[in-house]
């Protein structure tokens, strides 16, 4: 059963309705679902589908060819194969499709580009001179984020102002990655998130069937399994010097943030390498460098600023629990890894990713209407507190995990995210209040707490006679 995409499926299905020519640009990270998503959206249309394979330019051409000449195009009376690429590229003007718009896929596109860098240019001169018109959907799809971004998108190269559709694919959000697993518990849910993200192809590994700790020992830490040796795969696949990379994201997953601590503890003398290491990973989706909510461009200019976190869960398990214990886990020391290392951890692990599920709650409310006001800018803010005592005064680094700001900064939604075994107590929210001095004092404030283990009776009572007050607990998080 194919699972969410609802906004991509209706990106395409917009563009395929759309009159004349359109050429769409699909692209994203790995994983992350673009053949399927285009599958699903080429269901009960015609279309040819073509994948591209990293050959030579000549074999290219040949399968491409028998690919189209299939179709019962009229070239396929009097040819086995098309003699370049400009007669196979506008052969999709010929395809059978009565008054069907004619969708030609070419998935992994940049293996194609890889043997013959003429072909964007090839295809710009036949889109420009006869394909915008005719009544086809050209869809160029890859996972050469550096390669479409910066060789095919960028402004001076063949394609640039010519794609009618650029959509960008991130991972799925919680809501979606949940459907996966119908039948688990809302703690079982934010904990299957927590270890693998938003990433269909990781998602599929689990069976929805048995319980998530069989899952995590059969289908992560046993040798051999799909996801046992995915990060590494992945990363030989995009990157040099795998070794440093490891370094570099072993040391963000185990608690550094910030660039000089994430150089010391990766034993990278220059700040300035490890700064281009984390770049890379951040092309690649697998890092994000993060900035508090009030953080103005300037702030976002310095190199040194700025927290990094890695966005990928599935890597920050890995990275965390297997890539630790790799000796053991090639032993075939499954069931004490989990025991042992694991399962102790579980539950403080996932308490990061439950800190995004609350965000992603919060926007799902924004696209309801159904928050006190809208938002115009939102995410993690951090700063300093001053705290009063009886004979001094105490200034202290705090954090707030969700400030969620009105356009004119006269409205503030906070946000507080408790993943613990106790209950939200009143304390706890008197804490976050204290938290927000150093903010705007003419402004007003609503409260969005949530927790894990439900609220303590005084904090239940105070929302009831408050309207600014929102309680949350983890059934109402998961069921949105």
């Amino acid at each position: 059963m194919f699972i969410g995409r609802k906004q991509e499926l209706q990106f395409l299905e917009d563009r395929y309705k759309a009159p004349n020519g359109q050429l769409i640009v699909l692209y994203g990270r790995r994983r992350v679902g673009k053949t399927e998503t285009l599958k699903e959206f080429c269901k009960g249309k015609p279309h040819v589908f073509y994948s591209c394979r990293e050959i030579s330019d000549k074999l290219q051409l040949s399968s491409f060819s028998e690919k189209m000449l299939r179709e019962n195009i009229p070239a396929a009376k009097y040819l086995k194969e098309f003699s370049d690429w400009e007669s196979a590229f506008g052969s999709v003007c010929d395809l059978p499709y009565g008054e069907n718009k004619r969708i030609l896929v070419i998935d992994e596109f940049p293996y194609m580009c890889r043997n013959n860098t003429a072909i964007p240019s090839i295809l710009q001169n036949l889109w420009d001179e006869k394909l915008k018109n005719e009544n086809v959907m050209i869809i160029l799809c890859g996972s050469a984020m550096s390669f479409i971004e910066k060789e095919l998108l960028a402004e001076k190269n063949p394609l640039y102002g010519r794609a009618t559709g650029i959509y960008k694919m991130g991972a799925m959000g919680f809501y979606d990655a949940a459907k996966f697993f119908p039948d688990y518990s809302a703690y079982d849910k934010i904990l299957a998130y927590s270890i693998l993200g938003g990433i269909p192809h990781y998602l599929k590994q689990f069976d929805p069937n048995i319980s998530l700790d069989e899952n995590i020992k059969k289908n992560i830490i046993t040798k051999g399994c799909a996801l046992y040796s995915e990060v590494d795969f992945l990363l030989k696949q995009e990157l040099r010097e795998t070794s440093l990379y490891n370094a570099v994201i072993e040391s963000v997953a185990l608690g550094s943030t910030k660039l000089n601590d994430i150089s010391t503890q990766s034993l990278i003398d220059d700040t300035s390498k490890t700064s281009v290491y984390l770049k890379n990973l951040t092309e690649l989706e697998i890092i994000e460098r993060e900035f508090s909510v009030d953080d103005g461009i300037n702030e976002h200019a310095k190199k040194s600023r700025g927290l990094y976190r890695l966005t990928d869960n599935y890597f920050r398990f890995w990275y965390a629990f297997v890539f630790p214990n790799y000796s053991e886990l090639e032993g075939g020391d499954v069931d004490g890894v989990y025991e042992y290392v694991i399962k102790p951890a579980l539950h403080n692990y996932a308490s990061f990713s439950f800190e995004d599920i609350c965000r992603e709650y919060i926007r799902e409310q924004q696209k309801k209407n159904a928050l006190p006001f809208r938002y115009a800018r939102s995410g993690r803010w951090w700063g300093k507190t001053t705290v009063r005592r009886k004979d001094k005064t105490e200034t202290r680094e705090t954090e707030i995990d969700i400030l969620a700001v009105s356009a004119k900064s006269d409205k503030y939604l906070v946000g507080e995210c408790k993943f613990k075994k106790h209950p939200f107590s009143y304390g706890e929210y008197l804490d976050t209040i204290a938290k927000l001095s150093p903010l705007k004092e003419k402004a007003e404030f609503s409260y969005y707490l949530f927790s894990e283990s439900g609220f303590d009776e005084k904090i239940i009572s105070e929302a009831l006679n408050n309207d600014h007050l929102k309680l949350i607990d983890a059934e109402c998080l998961v069921n949105g």
